[in-house]
């Protein structure tokens, strides 16, 4: 059984979630969000985030003041 959650995303977040999905990454904007949570509950996520906060520490590594930074 399946249920729908709606959620609310400012644009430059929708922005990329779209475009993840047009360049095939992911077969929906569903898929990438279950797939966020499947990471978010192996706690690669969170492992993932502790590496680059440690990086960072370590002077490795670059700080994102945007989401325009990314690119």
């Amino acid at each position: 059984m399946r249920s729908v959650i709606n959620i609310s995303l400012p644009l430059p977040l929708t922005t990329i979630v779209e475009k993840e999905v047009k360049r095939g990454n992911y077969a929906s904007k569903s898929e990438f969000f279950r797939y966020l949570l499947r990471l978010w509950i192996e706690g690669k996520l969170a492992y993932d985030l502790d590496q680059s906060r440690k990086e960072l520490q370590n002077g490795n590594g670059k700080l994102l003041k945007s989401l325009s930074d990314l690119r």
